[in-house]
This record gives C-alpha cells, sequence and structure tokens, in this order.
C-alpha cells in the first residue's frame, strides 16, 4: 500500500470527477503508480510462454514482459515465427507445435493468443502441465468446453485470466460499480451494440501455403481444403472456428452486461435469437443480419442488436448510462461531481491493486489487466476475469448463437446449464472433434 494515502485518495477523486465530465484523459503517473509498474527484478522475473504470435498475441506478450521474460514462442506459421523472432528477439526457444512449448520446465506461464477454437484444448493442456494462463476471448467454442475448463482450472488450480480487459479498463469498471450499487436505480433493461459479421466470398481452395501447418491450425475442427480466408484474422467469420460478433465483441460487451447486472455466476433463462445466414456457398457464414433478446431470472431484459451505437446501454427506474470505449454518458456520470464513486469504494473485485493507476483504452487497460493476472499469480486469488464468470458470459453468446441456428426461442436452466425440454437444443451444447486433437 502507498505511504501517503491521502495524496491516492484525492488523485482518485479527481479521476472520478474527471468521469463524470464525460470523458476520461490520460491518467499522470504518481510515485506510487510508477514504482508499481516497474518492471521485476532479474531474480524475481516470470520465465513466459506465448502461443499463438499474430497480431492479439504478441500484444499480450508485450505487455507480459513488463513482469518476466519471454523464454519461448510458438505458432503454426513460420511467417509468424519468423516476425515473432524479430520482436521479441532470438533468445526465446521457438516451436511448431504447442505440446512442445507446454513440456518445457523453464515455463511459468503460458500467454494463449490463438483462434477460438484452439482455447480449450491449449488451456487445459496448459493446466495440467503446471502452467498459469493468460488467455485470449472468447473463453470457449461451445457451452460443454465451458463446462470442462471450470473443473480443470479447479482441479489444478491454477491462475487462469481470461483476456476479457473491458474489466480492467476504467469506463466500464466505473460502469458496473454504478450499476450495482444503485446509482440508476432497479436495473430494468440493458441494449447491447455489437456490429455488423464480415461478408464476403465464395473463396477459391488453394495449395496449402510451405509455411503453414494446416493440418495443425485446423485441430479439432472438420479437415477441410485449405482456404487463405479462413485462417488468421478472418476465421472470425466461419462458424466452424469462431461464432462471430456474438462472441467476438459479445465476449467484451455482454460480459459487462451480465456482470452489471449480477448475472456473473448464473445466465439468461429465455433467449430468442433471429438472424439471416448468407447464401453464399464456399464463403462466409455466421450471420449476415442478427439480434437476439434474453430474460435473465431478475427480469431485467437484454437485447442484443448488429446495429447502432457500438457500446452497453443500461436502463433503469432512475436513469440511463451509455458506455462503450470511448464514452461514459448520461444523468447517473453527471451526478458523480456530487457524489463520486472512487476506487476504493468498489465492491465487485477485491484484489484490485489501487497503486497501479486506473487506464482506459485497450493498449493501456490491457497494462492492467495483465498486471492483475501477474499479482494473482504471486498471490494464488483469483483475477478478475476468471474461467468461471467468463464461462458463464461466453455461455450467454453461445445461447444466442443456438437460437439464431435453430430459429427459434429458448428455455434455459442456468442451473443445470441445460434446455428445458428440447432435445435438439442440447445437441448443440457440444461439437464433434477429429480424434487427433480431441480434448
Amino acid at each position: 500500500m502507498p505511504t501517503n494515502h491521502t495524496s491516492r485518495r484525492s488523485f482518485l477523486h479527481a479521476a472520478a470527477a474527471t468521469l463524470a465530465g464525460g470523458s476520461l484523459v490520460p491518467y499522470a503517473f504518481t510515485a506510487d503508480a510508477e514504482k508499481a509498474t516497474k518492471p521485476r527484478s532479474a531474480n524475481d522475473r516470470f520465465r513466459i510462454g506465448a502461443i499463438g504470435m499474430r497480431y492479439q498475441g504478441t500484444v499480450i506478450t508485450d505487455k507480459a514482459r513488463a513482469h518476466g521474460d519471454v523464454v519461448a514462442i510458438c505458432d503454426v506459421d513460420r511467417h509468424v515465427r519468423e516476425q515473432a523472432r524479430s520482436s521479441f528477439g532470438s533468445t526465446p526457444a521457438i516451436f511448431e507445435d504447442y505440446r512442445k512449448l507446454l513440456d518445457r520446465k523453464d515455463v511459468d506461464v503460458v500467454m494463449i493468443g490463438t483462434p477460438d477454437h484452439w482455447h480449450t484444448k491449449m488451456l487445459i493442456d496448459a493446466c495440467r502441465a503446471g502452467k498459469d494462463v493468460y488467455i485470449e476471448k472468447p473463453l470457449t467454442l461451445t457451452i460443454d468446453e465451458g463446462k470442462q475448463l471450470v473443473k480443470v482450472v479447479g482441479e489444478t488450480k491454477r491462475v487462469v485470466q481470461v483476456g476479457s480487459w473491458h474489466r480492467s479498463d476504467a469506463r466500464f469498471r466505473l460502469a458496473v460499480e454504478m450499476v450495482r450499487q444503485g446509482r440508476l436505480g432497479k436495473l430494468q433493461r440493458i441494449e447491447v451494440v455489437l456490429g455488423k459479421n464480415k461478408t464476403g466470398g465464395p473463396f477459391p481452395t488453394r495449395p496449402v501455403p510451405g509455411h503453414l501447418n494446416w493440418d495443425l491450425w485446423q485441430g479439432q475442427t472438420p479437415d477441410v481444403p485449405y482456404v487463405e480466408e479462413r485462417c488468421h484474422y478472418t476465421f472470425r467469420w466461419w462458424t466452424e472456428y469462431s461464432g462471430g460478433q456474438l462472441t467476438d465483441w459479445g465476449a467484451h460487451h455482454m460480459d459487462i452486461a451480465q456482470w452489471a447486472a449480477g448475472m456473473e455466476g448464473s445466465g439468461p433463462v429465455q433467449i430468442d435469437g433471429r438472424a439471416t445466414y448468407p447464401n453464399v456457398p464456399g464463403g462466409y457464414n455466421v450471420p449476415v443480419d442478427f439480434q437476439a433478446k434474453y430474460v435473465f431470472p431478475s427480469g431485467v431484459e437484454m437485447v442484443v442488436l448488429d446495429h447502432g451505437r457500438n457500446g452497453i446501454l443500461f436502463e433503469g427506474s432512475e436513469g440511463r448510462m451509455f458506455v462503450n470505449r470511448g464514452t461514459l454518458e448520461g444523468k447517473p456520470v453527471e451526478a458523480l461531481a456530487d457524489a463520486p464513486l472512487p476506487r476504493e469504494q468498489y465492491r465487485l473485485y477485491a484484489h484490485d491493486n489501487l497503486d497501479r493507476p486506473p487506464r482506459e483504452g485497450k493498449l493501456d487497460a490491457i497494462v492492467n489487466h495483465m498486471g492483475n493476472f501477474f499479482d494473482c499469480v504471486r498471490t494464488r486469488q483469483q483475477p478478475i476475469s476468471d474461467v468461471a464468470s467468463q464461462h458463464r458470459s461466453v455461455s450467454t453468446c453461445h445461447l444466442g448463437n443456438i437460437s439464431m441456428r435453430l430459429g427459434r426461442p429458448l428455455q434455459w436452466d442456468p442451473e443445470k446449464e441445460q434446455f428445458v425440454g428440447d432435445d435438439e437444443a442440447n445437441g448443440c451444447l457440444r461439437r464433434e472433434q477429429r480424434a487427433a486433437f480431441a480434448i
């Protein structure tokens, strides 16, 4: 804890007042904040292995370097591995197969930045190998995968942080606390806007590039001819590997919405998803247009849309509040000028490092998210984006996609994590996996 408690309190009140004006300027570092973000000493640093080294994998690995040294990197694409080597130097060992990285005794902590369909398998293997893990969102490809992850993480007692970094962003944190502490009155409705899925195709099949292990990239998903647009970033627009915007942006916004609604350990009881799917053989196959309506046990309704202003609108009996990556606004926010809500009065997470300054925006918020992860690796506490809550929020995303695919409303039992009286829908909780890569 800082030695000058009063000055820190003043700093936090000033930050709250800035938020009340509708924008958040970059925070100046206090002496305590600067100390909290300095790298660890050479004899007190973690040894980091990184799997999946394209954009986001490189981002999180770079942020992890404040806390440790990168000793091993892995990617199924040789070109990506070579680029990572140029970014992180020649010292780290280089691998094509992640299992060889996990076998190394000199790896303490693993960063996973692979496509979505690999998350569950790699996380389970890393936990069983005795590694603590920072893994990108969305946590899973199916709801049953999430059930398995909760079990394995509990059994192995590994510390796992999911990269849903909105939970470490100053705007979203304040918004959630305000809702949960009744600053909007009784919560009634939430509107979440995610944005449109991409369209495109048909795409031609091509010979597999010599620098890419296509079989290993596919993993447990069906073995199909190589299509360039299936790979790397654009995997998001294929249902074989992802859930489109509903799991890409939804893993952020719907997670925050569910946390604010007090449903981080539960989920909706009713889902009504509607979507139009493309009719383009050999093209992207996520919905062209979509929307979903959820009802939580409390009666709170959440509407998810693909059009409108990206972000989250909370509606309560005493006011409305909108939040996204650039904005926090509404009468409850304006009221902070007279009734501030500093971080010291936050109730929803017990292991904040208050010496670390609040940050907002993707790259800066990831600094705090990564810091929280390494804090918890040291203390063995639960990180702010833990596996259990992230399983619940991404399950809500999956439920919307299932309702859309079936084209009808569904009833969900969040305690049993099953659809009510619907064998067809329950069959969608899992997917077949190629035997060589099965979980």
